[in-house]
């Protein structure tokens, strides 16, 4: 397989080389990532002004992977890495320094590199890893992102997946997405000029079913949930159709 590997966070990145290498193992591996982190950018592209586009060095030991540093977004690396390295057979982001859980996938950079690659017709999938404080055990999640890659290409292709890992995974299951009632919070502060700022955050109003991603992380589990391109609310569609 030809395979490229791509992330929010950056060339420099950790979590995207532990993928990459993860990826070696089951094909030929290619990456375009961001020159600077591009957390939460969405579905981003850039349309305003060209895209560049630098080779960069690999820095593992090992394999060398043909790279480069991008200055763009998530989904720009995807488009820009189909045309310099293409054809390509699989699409890969992450892994992400940050869960991507739940209502967190609306903005996450990382799952929309793989929505890219899905609207080139590629299966695609994401991946992720939550933050305490310090950074993951890459040596300890790589055989367990092998493991899972290996189960997401015994699936028809091609597909959409959001996978998010604890820190020392027990397992692995197939999840939805939590969606939960957030109460949103903004909380006013100054910076050392005395002007005011603000943060934004959120606070669950529930905690999360069982069966959904954040349930399974929260346990010790791998979640994966399948997505898909097709936003439309089929429930209310039927009947608005009738009704018309």
């Amino acid at each position: 397989m030809r395979i490229l590997v791509t992330n929010d966070d950056g060339i420099f990145s950790p979590g995207l080389w532990a993928l990459a290498e993860a990826a070696s193992r089951l094909g030929e591996v290619f990456v375009a990532a961001p020159e600077t982190e591009q957390s939460a950018t969405g579905h981003a592209i850039t349309i305003a002004h060209p895209v560049r586009a630098y080779p960069h060095p690999s820095p593992l030991p090992g394999p060398h992977f043909p790279a480069y540093r991008v200055r763009g977004t998530p989904a720009d690396c995807v488009a820009l890495g189909l045309h310099l390295f293409g054809p390509l057979d699989l699409v890969l982001s992450g892994v992400n320094l940050g869960s991507n859980l739940g209502h967190e996938i609306w903005h996450s950079g990382t799952v929309a590199a793989a929505k890219q690659g899905r609207l080139f017709g590629l299966p695609a999938a994401a991946f992720s890893v939550p933050l305490n404080g310090a950074t993951p055990d890459f040596g300890h999640l790589k055989p367990w992102l092998v493991r899972t890659l290996e189960t997401l290409l015994r699936l028809e292709r091609p597909f959409l997946v959001n996978v998010n890992l604890p820190h020392r995974p027990k397992g692995f299951l197939w999840t939805r997405q939590s969606v939960r009632a957030y109460e949103g919070l903004v909380v006013p502060g100054e910076d050392p000029m005395g002007r005011p700022l603000f943060w934004f955050a959120a606070k669950p109003v529930r905690e999360a079913e069982e069966g959904t991603d954040r349930w399974a992380v929260e346990h010790g589990f791998i979640a994966a949930t399948p997505l898909r391109l097709d936003l439309t609310d089929e429930a209310r569609l039927q009947p608005a159709l009738a009704h018309d």
